[in-house]
């Protein structure tokens, strides 16, 4: 019978071994999205990536990958259609032969100095987007991972569901896509309960990341030279993130978090903690 100890170091190289695993990237058209599945196949991961729109950029995203010589799957679903999520999840399984990892990259939020005020139409997109089609991913892909006996869930939220529409970011984070984030918190801790212990479920909260809410895309061009340096002044590490930032989150997740589960990976450079200054330490009297 083997060892206390030896078990761990087993359990402990299993996680850590990506080579192999099959993950499921959604939102892989452009952007982090496609840097999470481009940095995934470089580790040996076999990687399915599903997206809907931004069709222009299809030809680059089917370059990308077969660059890197490693299997892959490109696949075209509107997870609005949530009867269409369990067709997704069977391709990638019939495909690979099982699922290990879900990457639950999809969202959508409009900037107010892009869409202005709201209409019930953008509120309804961006909480079906941003919560519903999510869920209905997860909820599927679930019994897939609970059969790899070592599946991992990463949702992707946004510090909009802490500082909601307030301060510089105000331009950018609407009100209801603040609080589609902040459920997604709620989501994270009762997946992870349904998920253990054979799937860990985490959460990745973004800041201001090139490609979503900062250069590269409509809104950030629009914003004028003042409200960027805003934006970037009350973020602590004064700049903002990269695709490889979020791309390098991911990996610490899946390959050196074992034992971490329904947690929140803060990754906005400080942004939440930024606006207000440490004084020195006062005399005191004594």
């Amino acid at each position: 019978m083997p060892g206390r100890w030896e078990k761990l170091d087993r359990m402990e190289g299993a996680v850590m071994e990506l080579k192999g695993k099959v993950a499921l990237v959604l939102g892989a058209i452009k952007g982090i999205g496609r840097e999470i599945g481009l940095s995934l196949a470089r580790h040996g991961v076999k990687v399915a990536l599903n997206y809907f729109d931004w069709e222009e950029e299809l030809e680059g995203l089917k370059q990308d990958f077969a660059a890197t010589g490693h299997p892959h799957l490109i696949l075209k679903t509107n997870l609005l259609e949530v009867e269409k999520t369990a067709g997704l999840i069977r391709q990638v399984v019939d495909h690979f032969g099982r699922l290990d990892i879900l990457i639950n990259n999809i969202e959508r939020g409009g900037w107010p100095v892009v869409h202005g005020p709201y209409t019930p139409d953008q509120w309804d997109l961006e909480m079906e987007t941003t919560l519903r089609a999510k869920r209905w991913v997860f909820d599927t892909a679930l019994p897939h991972l609970n059969h790899s006996g070592d599946g991992v869930v990463i949702n992707f939220s946004s510090i909009a569901a802490i500082v909601g529409r307030s301060g510089p970011a105000a331009k950018v984070f609407n009100d209801g896509y603040a609080a589609a984030n902040r459920g997604i918190a709620s989501l994270t801790e009762t997946w992870a309960r349904m998920g253990a212990p054979r799937v860990r479920v985490n959460e990745i909260m973004l800041g201001f990341v090139a490609t979503r809410h900062a250069e590269k895309t409509r809104g950030w061009g629009l914003l004028t030279p003042a409200d960027k340096k805003a934006l970037v002044d009350h973020t602590l590490l004064q700049r903002t993130g990269t695709v490889n930032d979020v791309a390098s989150a991911v990996l610490f997740i899946l390959k050196d978090a074992p034992f971490m589960t329904g947690a929140v990976l803060r990754l906005d450079g400080g942004y939440v903690l930024g606006g207000e200054k440490v004084p020195d330490m006062p005399p005191g009297v004594l």
